[in-house]
């Protein structure tokens, strides 16, 4: 088989709008954007499609919305870039953003705020795994877009949600592998050339959630995985670059073997100097010299690529409202400042490349158990087999 080069992206929102971009869709300021994202080094965008924007009703797919999709991605082909559009957005920065009508269940994690119809409401969400009227209605929207775009030259892949288990989980295994087959099918009926994975995360690792590499790697053409050593108490700080490629070992592990895409990490920042701007965020310099190390990191395990969290900072004007009124680190996670300079980490990137593309080897030393004893105590095995990574490794 043809190895394909090491992927290198971004996930993407504007530094003027955050999620609600697509109502505020604005093509110049996109084509500078993803112009500027190209000319340091990357090759890929990834996109979130805020549910309620192109689904308001759940009979109805938003065309305004699927003409700016469109827009987008013709905006990333005249920019040399390959597009990831990423279906309910769902679960985004702490906070999970819901159509009106998928609330009135009882599912949903308490941790996370709802926001539906520009506002923070108290409601439960229904369980997209179980009821019918939400089941419907997603394979309806996934047929839709990916009929619209079938054929474009800058589509990738289809992202099946970003961290679903956030919102809502599927209450059985059999019930997480109808879902991923449904929704799949749907694209694949429309396109059959299209790719498609499903933005899984390192909580996806920590507790069985039911829907994880092994029901994943069943109907994806790739996995992917999340991981940010400032939310893993296990981890050796918030700049641990051999987490992610050891999430992405356990992956493709747990999936048999399944090609990983690591598609999110990164870290808050605060200026050279500047006192931080959460506890979270680390000096520019050195988030800088970790995102290097990462991706030099995430390409040696032999990950299909790594996709930085995120394009830019956002302008202060957004700050008192969700999620970064509360969540004072999503504030800062960009490459670019919200003036659009570039931080270090630019920088480090273009230096850095092109990182190379090896295959990923499944003779992991420290591994002590099965997959499938892997789930009956994860929070307990997925820190100790880290241990015995770094050991392995003799760090």
């Amino acid at each position: 088989a043809v190895t394909r080069p090491f992927r290198l992206g971004i996930n993407y929102w504007p530094a003027a709008s955050a999620m609600a971009w697509w109502p505020a869709f604005d093509a110049a300021e996109c084509s500078a954007d993803f112009r500027r994202i190209a000319a340091a080094g990357f090759d890929s965008v990834r996109l979130f499609l805020t549910w309620e924007h192109f689904q308001p009703r759940a009979v109805r797919v938003d065309e305004q919305m699927i003409e700016r999709l469109t827009t987008a991605l013709d905006l990333a082909q005249a920019a040399g870039l390959s597009v990831m559009p990423t279906l309910f957005t769902g679960h985004m920065s702490g906070v999970n953003w819901i159509p009106g009508w998928a609330l009135g269940g009882e599912a949903g994690d308490p941790r996370f705020r709802v926001v539906s119809g520009d506002r923070v409401v108290q409601a439960g969400l229904r369980n997209w795994y179980t009821d019918p009227l939400v089941a419907r209605a997603q394979a309806s929207l996934a047929g839709v877009l990916a009929r619209a775009l079938a054929g474009h030259p800058a589509l990738w892949a289809w992202d099946l949600g970003n961290e679903n288990s956030n919102c809502v989980m599927p209450p059985t295994r059999a019930l997480g592998r109808d879902w991923l087959r449904r929704i799949s099918d749907a694209i694949r009926e429309a396109d059959e050339a299209a790719l498609v994975t499903i933005g899984l995360h390192m909580e996806d690792l920590e507790h069985d959630r039911n829907l994880g590499p092994a029901e994943a790697a069943e109907v994806c053409d790739f996995l992917t995985m999340h991981g940010y050593p400032a939310y893993a108490a296990w981890s050796r700080g918030p700049t641990d670059e051999q987490l992610l490629p050891f999430l992405a070992r356990v992956t493709a592990w747990l999936g048999g073997g399944a090609e990983v895409l690591f598609s999110e990490f990164g870290t808050p920042t605060h200026p050279r100097g500047s006192d931080p701007s959460s506890t979270m965020s680390v000096d520019e310099d050195d988030a800088a010299a970790y995102v290097a190390r990462a991706v030099e990191a995430l390409s040696a395990a032999g990950s299909s690529g790594a996709m930085l969290w995120c394009y830019s900072d956002y302008v202060p004007s957004l700050w008192q409202t969700p999620p970064f009124d509360l969540a004072i680190h999503e504030r800062s996670f960009g490459l670019w400042r919200a003036d659009a300079s570039g931080k270090p980490a630019v920088q480090a990137i273009s230096d850095g490349r092109p990182w190379p593309r090896v295959p990923m080897a499944m003779d992991f030393a420290w591994l002590d158990i099965e997959p499938g004893q892997f789930y009956l105590d994860p929070g307990v095995h997925l820190p100790r087999l880290y241990l015995r990574y770094c050991e392995s490794l003799g760090s």
